[in-house]
């Protein structure tokens, strides 16, 4: 079956378009995305103003049509901390279901950090023992633990690549004042939270699954994308030391030059470089692997599940999203009734926090 995955992310909104079918891998069949950071158009009350709905409104149209074009049987919407947090953000899915008949479904930060980790589980099989999956979006930091295919701890914080640089790094290039400061407060607010994850034993493999994670891991030699998702790519805590120092002397122009670094991501890559850097030093380990699959391919997996369980239009039960809601099959004249999001269970196994 072709299943399209559409993403409403803090830094780009993508849909993603798989062949897929239960027990195979999934495979990319097309991909429409655009750079739109939502929480540029935050308001002084933190609500999402008109200018940036429209700009999500208009996506939103745009991927169910491509969607539709390109004949895909299924499709899940999701979003994340963008729209979670925003004040509006209820009305905000208000709008966007009512004007173009898709429902977003809101995950939460534990759950956000739940699909991941079973998209990592799932990449690197039983043999990786305990992992330890980390991931830095534009608006949060989430982090998950365990040894099974769900975590036994998964959290997430606001230590998002977009949301500090917009907070704490005013200049260009920062002040070396700034760039102290924002160490401080990552610090601060991983220290608890290292805790608890330190009770739960030591992983074998650390992992990174975000675009951040990549794009740090290419500027300190790895190996590009287009040479294909299995070779092995590492990211080392003393490479990352260095580079983070020289980024932070960059303006975001220069950083344009270094490789694997985008228009979009430019800007706040430094950000994200402190966030990975303290992570790596406070769970104490010296490298960590570049995972090539991550949420939007755990939520394809949990849906391929369910269908071998259920059947393909059955409802599933519904475990930390308010309720199951039946997918509809999609046609290329049909928009009238709204794909449903992730109508699949999400289950919340272990220990969550948001």
């Amino acid at each position: 079956m072709r299943l399209g995955v559409l993403d409403i992310g803090s830094n780009t909104v993508h849909l993603l378009l798989v062949d897929a079918h239960p027990g195979a891998r999934p495979v990319a069949f097309a991909s429409h995305k655009r750079p739109l950071s939502l929480v540029q158009f935050l308001d002084a009350e933190g609500n999402i103003n008109d200018a940036g709905q429209h700009e999500l409104i208009e996506f939103v149209l745009e991927a169910w049509e491509f969607a539709a074009r390109h004949k895909a049987e299924d499709l899940l919407a999701f979003c994340t901390s963008a729209i979670r947090e925003a004040t509006n953000g209820p009305e905000v899915l208000a709008r966007v279901k009512h004007e173009t008949t898709v429902t977003l479904q809101e995950l939460t930060g534990s759950e956000e950090a739940s699909m991941t980790f079973f998209a990592v589980r799932r990449w690197y099989g039983w043999g990786a023992g305990p992992i330890l999956d980390l991931d830095i979006g534009g608006g949060s930091f989430e982090m998950a633990f365990g040894q099974d295919e769900l975590p036994e701890l998964a959290v997430s914080v606001p230590l998002g690549a977009s949301r500090l640089t917009r907070d704490w790094l005013h200049n260009d290039p920062p002040t070396a004042k700034s760039v102290k400061e924002l160490r401080k407060y990552i610090r601060q607010t991983l220290k608890p939270v290292v805790r608890e994850f330190k009770q739960l034993g030591r992983a074998n493999l650390v992992a990174g699954t975000s675009k951040t994670f990549r794009s740090l891991a290419r500027i300190a030699g790895a190996a590009p994308s287009g040479a294909g998702p299995y070779v092995k790519r590492e990211l080392h805590a003393t490479d990352l030391g260095l580079w983070t120092q020289r980024i932070s002397a960059m303006t975001v122009e220069d950083r344009l030059y270094l490789p694997g670094v985008s228009d979009a991501r430019a800007g706040q890559i430094l950000a994200g470089a402190l966030v990975a850097e303290a992570a790596l030093e406070m769970f104490e380990f010296p490298s960590m692997e570049i995972c090539p699959w991550a949420l939007r391919e755990g939520l394809i997996l949990r849906r391929l599940d369910q269908l071998i369980f259920d059947g393909p239009l059955a409802p599933a039960p519904h475990v930390g999203l308010g309720g199951a809601v039946p997918v509809p099959r999609m046609g290329a004249n049909t928009r009238t009734a709204a794909p449903a999001a992730a109508s699949f269970p999400i289950p919340t196994a272990g220990r969550q926090a948001n």
